[in-house]
C-alpha cells in the first residue's frame, strides 16, 4: 500500500506494543515459533524485541514506532547479529508491513 500523507498520519499513531502484537499475529499464522521478553528490566540492554524461529531460519527483529529511535545498545546488537552467518536481523516499523509479510511467508 502506498505511503500517503493520510496513511503516514495513521501509522504515526501506532504504539510499539500494538505493532508487536500485529507482527506476532502474522508470525504465528505462518507457523513461526515466537519469543519476546515480557519485562526487559532484567534482560540485556538493547536485545531485539522478537526472536522468531521456523527451521532452518531464525529472525531477530527490533520493532519501533514510526518516529522511534534505536538506542546505541540496540544498534550494537543489530550490528553484531548481522555479522552472524544464517541469522536474519530486521528493524521493522509499521510502514514495513509488506516487507514483514513477505519475510514471514
Amino acid at each position: 500500500m502506498p505511503l500517503t500523507r493520510g496513511r503516514l498520519l495513521l501509522l504515526e499513531q501506532v504504539k510499539e506494543k500494538d505493532w508487536r502484537e500485529q507482527v506476532l499475529t502474522w508470525a504465528r499464522r505462518t507457523r513461526w515459533r515466537c519469543y519476546f521478553t515480557w519485562r526487559s528490566d532484567h534482560s540485556p540492554v538493547g536485545f531485539p524485541d522478537l526472536v522468531l524461529c521456523r527451521p532452518p531460519r531464525i529472525i531477530f527483529a527490533e520493532l519501533k514506532t514510526e518516529g522511534g529511535d534505536t538506542s546505541g545498545a540496540q544498534d550494537d546488537w543489530g550490528w553484531d547479529l548481522c555479522q552472524c552467518e544464517g541469522v536474519e536481523y530486521y528493524l521493522w516499523r509499521p510502514h514495513d508491513e509488506e516487507q514483514v509479510l513477505e519475510v514471514l511467508k
